[in-house]
Formats: structure tokens, C-alpha cells, sequence
């Protein structure tokens, strides 16, 4: 185990997993990519964009090639978008471009977990004042970053989540 200030990402890292679970499990692909209207995201978008986000800003930090393009989940997913396509910006149509099945979204997602967690217990509370990027001010230390990157994923899989609400309802 780490410290305790990692212990906490670790969690919040974990909560968000849960959710992802929880939002994700037993959806078809009809559900996955439903849309509450024609600029909405899709719950396949939200799980897949905040994935791609951690997977981005983690190995960023960590000095490590993205689980995305190391593991060939690139490939797997086929999608018409650029390599290291994360989601930021994305049209209407971007979005309905992410179409994939639960388990592959859900593995993709698990193994960016794995990654998170392997990296933040490798880390000391010695790490969380370094600096990672200056081009904010004040400049963005590694402790941010990491709180940064599970408060939007937290976002997106409660977005996620919410939508997974009016998919049951509509199908009640």
C-alpha cells in the first residue's frame, strides 16, 4: 500500500471503476449509444472519454506510453478517429462514432485501472508537489493533476450513470 494521500486516489479511482461497472453491465448497443437528444453524449462516449483521459494524463505524468496504443486497444476499437483521439471537443458525429460493445469498453477501462493503480502506489507524498505543467498559472503540480483526472472522470461516470437511469425507465 502507499500513503495515505495515494490511498485516497486509489479509492477514488476504484469508486469511479464501480461506477463504471455499475453504468456499463448488461447494456446492449443500442443502450450504450443512446442519446437523450442528437448532441447528447452517449453513455459508450462518456465511459470511453473519461478512460481515454486517464489513460492520456496518467501516463503523461508517469513517463509511460498510453495503455491505448501499448496494449493495441487503438485497434481493437477501430474507431474513425485520430490515434490519441481522446474525446476533448468532439462534435455531434464524433460522438456517435464511438460504438463499441460493453465488454470491450469495459476491459479498455480495467486496464487503464490497473495502470492508475499500479502508478499511484509507486508514488511517495514526496512525488505530489512536483510540478507537471507550467502552462498554467499557478503551474499544475502532480497532486492537482491526479484530483483533476479523478473528479472528471467522477463527472463522467455519473453523467454516464444518469443516462443509464433514463435508458432503464424508457425501457420499463
Amino acid at each position: 500500500m502507499g500513503t495515505p494521500a495515494t490511498d485516497l486516489l486509489v479509492d477514488a479511482f476504484g469508486r469511479v471503476r464501480e461506477t463504471v461497472h455499475d453504468t456499463v453491465e448488461g447494456l446492449g448497443r443500442r443502450e450504450l449509444t443512446y442519446r437523450v437528444d442528437e448532441q447528447a453524449n452517449t453513455i459508450c462516449w462518456l465511459v470511453w472519454h473519461l478512460t481515454r483521459i486517464q489513460d492520456d494524463h496518467i501516463a503523461g505524468v508517469a513517463g509511460t506510453e498510453q495503455v491505448w496504443l501499448s496494449e493495441g486497444w487503438v485497434e481493437r476499437f477501430a474507431l474513425p478517429l485520430e490515434r490519441h483521439d481522446h474525446g476533448y471537443g468532439h462534435s455531434s458525429e464524433q460522438v456517435a462514432s464511438v460504438d463499441v460493445d460493453a465488454d470491450l469498453l469495459l476491459g479498455y477501462h480495467d486496464a487503464v485501472h490497473a495502470r492508475v493503480v499500479e502508478y499511484l502506489q509507486t508514488l511517495s507524498d514526496d512525488d505530489l508537489p512536483r510540478v507537471v505543467d507550467r502552462s498554467w498559472t499557478p503551474p499544475v503540480t502532480l497532486a492537482v493533476r491526479l484530483v483533476s483526472v479523478a473528479d472528471d472522470s467522477a463527472q463522467h461516470a455519473g453523467q454516464a450513470a444518469f443516462v443509464r437511469g433514463i435508458v432503464n425507465r424508457a425501457h420499463e
